[in-house]
């Protein structure tokens, strides 16, 4: 498996076949993707961090797309069951609701390390992170209220204990010391410069 990196405006990524797995932090990058509808059976896709450029010719017809980000439901990971695989592959996908124009971010024959890819994609491109059941519908992996996510809520505060009135909760946030009575106070002279 070869990770990509980054490469010059106008340059392919090599080792696009059945595994890829591109780098959220080498944004922007540029690489070619299958796509069964344009000629050759590849589009080139330019990954911003802002926003998606996909570049197809489809009967000889040049297009080019520019999207935001923001237009894409999520990032979510599902099994590919694609016939020319001898096996299904695991793949991470920035998903949008034109099944079109989703993008494939990882795939791989291994299900290793998909779920840190899965989570830094999420993290760099600020989307949720979805999943695909076996039926095609995508639901969001934690509930989220909002940019929110939800989780579990923390301990409940000690207002009404019964050892709320025998230290004041502001000693009970520092720590403990035994004070400055019976230390030693150390004094110097003052010296003063006089021309």
């Amino acid at each position: 498996m070869q990770v990509l990196r980054q490469t010059e405006p106008g340059v392919l990524a090599a080792g696009i076949g059945a595994s890829l797995r591109l780098d959220p932090a080498q944004l922007p990058t540029r690489y070619a993707a299958p796509d069964r509808g344009a000629d050759g059976g590849q589009r080139s896709i330019d990954l911003h961090a802002d926003r998606v450029v996909i570049r197809r010719t489809a009967s000889g017809a040049r297009m080019k797309l520019q999207l935001p980000v923001s237009s894409y439901r999520g990032i979510a990971v599902r099994v590919s069951d694609d016939a020319s695989q001898a096996a299904d592959s695991v793949e991470v996908v920035l998903v949008h609701a034109d099944p079109a124009l989703s993008v494939p971010l990882v795939s791989m024959a291994d299900a290793d390390d998909v779920v840190a890819d899965w989570q830094l994609w999420g993290e760099a491109l600020r989307l949720p992170l979805l999943i695909e059941d076996p039926d095609g519908a995508m639901r969001e992996a934690f509930p989220r209220m909002g940019a929110v996510m939800l989780g579990r809520p923390g301990p409940r505060r000690r207002r009404r204990s019964t050892l709320k009135d025998r230290r004041p909760s502001a000693l009970m946030r520092r720590k403990a010391c035994d004070g400055v009575a019976g230390r030693p106070v150390y004094r110097e002279r003052e010296i003063i410069a006089r021309n």
